[in-house]
């Protein structure tokens, strides 16, 4: 007796997912006229499908890629940023302890300044 509880998985990953696609439409043309998914036809031609596997392969391979150059030059922005932010810092320091009295004169380099009372943290 065959076992009909099975669940399909189809992945969520898009690589995985076009992989299984271009498994499938391989073997649909490798079965030609008596291709089971034949039947189909009429709503899911799988001869359209089947022609947007490599172009959707090929887009994502350069989205991949592009991810990779992404991640690179964040790498390198936050290199060359590292000096950027320890003079705000400093500057910020520096002026925080000039006006210790006059916070809002921060404002003046274009720094937030937010004077809303701490909330006291609750005991437990």
């Amino acid at each position: 007796m065959a076992n009909t509880t099975g669940r399909v998985i189809i992945p969520g990953n898009p690589k995985d997912r076009l992989d299984l696609a271009q498994k499938v439409f391989d073997k649909h043309q490798a079965d030609g006229a008596n291709s089971e998914l034949n039947n189909m036809a009429s709503t899911y031609n799988w001869a359209t499908a089947g022609a947007a596997i490599k172009p959707s392969q090929a887009l994502h391979k350069k989205a991949e890629e592009l991810k990779g150059e992404m991640e690179k030059t964040y790498r390198e922005r936050d290199t060359e940023m590292a000096p950027i932010d320890k003079h705000l810092t400093a500057t910020a320091k520096y002026l925080k302890g000039k006006y210790s009295d006059m916070p809002k004169k921060l404002s003046e380099w274009g720094f937030s300044i937010d004077d809303t009372p701490k909330k006291l943290k609750k005991k437990p």
